[in-house]
């Protein structure tokens, strides 16, 4: 899980984040600038990135990382980190363009176990607008990865297949391609212990039913889960719903329906399910729930953390109509 709602990783697989080359760096015989690189290469995770939009670009800095760094050190990577590559232009760079690089050079990343992809904030470029692929090759080549994360969704692709190492998985998104959630629900994750999904909103390539994650909330092939966020849902209603009585529920030391659409008729069906009186944690911050019904949620829940900050009003449209909305769409 990541505590953050999509801003600049601090820490990746358990590790600080360091970042090259740094800020302003103009040209590449000055590599990697003013920055110290430490010797503790494990250390550390690692993210490369463009350090200004009209600057240089991403391949060329990651081809001046590979020079730069021996063969012992790179292999010495356990976490690494794609940071922002948007300049003014690579703006139509593909994921798969930005990691194709990456993918030629696993040999020499032989115990990278935690990898991200598109770690860019929306100072830098909207989570909508990140051009992505299907992540297969990069998967592939990297087969034996504990931790994988991903930011933006336009064009995402997942392979349903097994992925027996993964341990945590996080797909973070304006609306995560419902191909997609199909696909992950479809997939066996005997390891995965967290799965954090932003749903997000149809209109931003989301739209997923409930019945797309019929095969998470079934829970056969995520024996381990304990740590499930169906996060940034426009139908959390909906979500919540099936959530109260799906059989995986049961096995969740947290449960997030946070940053979503989240009222009283989802409020009411958590309640109406199955007890959630064993979870650690419920989460539902940025919600539409009332104050009755919050209250109705701490007497159900004493034993529970339950997060219900963020309480939100509704837009009022000028036809009348109330608009809840995610937290996280374009």
């Amino acid at each position: 899980m990541i505590d953050s709602e999509c801003a600049a990783l601090r820490q990746w697989g358990g590790l600080p984040v360091f970042t090259l080359p740094g800020q302003d760096l103009e040209d590449l015989a000055d590599w990697p600038g003013d920055v110290e690189v430490p010797a503790d290469t494990a250390s550390w995770a690692w993210r490369v990135e463009v350090t200004e939009f009209d600057g240089l670009d991403y391949l060329e800095l990651f081809d001046a990382f590979l020079r730069t760094m021996d063969t012992a050190a790179t292999a010495a990577i356990t976490a690494f980190i794609v940071g922002n590559w948007v300049t003014s232009d690579t703006m139509s760079l593909t994921s798969a363009d930005v990691f194709a690089p990456l993918v030629a050079a696993a040999d020499r990343f032989p115990n990278l176990r935690h990898l991200f992809l598109a770690d860019i904030e929306a100072g830098q470029f909207e989570i909508s607008w990140i051009k992505h692929s299907d992540l297969t090759p990069l998967l592939r080549a990297f087969p034996k990865l504990q931790t994988f994360g991903v930011r933006g969704s336009e064009n995402l692709a997942w392979e349903q297949r097994a992925y027996p190492e993964l341990r945590e998985l996080t797909f973070q998104s304006g609306g995560l391609p419902p191909a997609v959630v199909r696909a992950v629900a479809a997939s066996e994750f005997p390891e995965l212990t967290d799965l954090e999904l932003y749903l997000g909103d149809a209109e931003y390539f989301g739209g997923s039913e409930p019945t797309d994650l019929a095969g998470i909330l079934e829970g056969t092939t995520f024996p381990k889960l304990r740590y499930l966020g169906l996060r940034d849902a426009e139908n959390a209603d909906d979500i919540a719903a099936a959530v109260a009585h799906a059989p995986i529920v049961s096995r969740l030391e947290v449960l997030d329906l946070s940053l979503g659409t989240l009222g009283d008729e989802g409020a009411a069906a958590l309640l109406a399910g199955q007890p959630l009186t064993h979870l650690k944690k419920l989460d539902l911050h940025h919600h539409f729930i009332s104050e009755p019904m919050q209250e109705r949620l701490r007497e159900a829940l004493p034993g529970v953390d339950l997060d219900l900050s963020r309480h939100e009003e509704p837009d009022q449209w000028d036809d009348g109509e109330e608009n809840r909305f995610v937290s996280v769409a374009e």
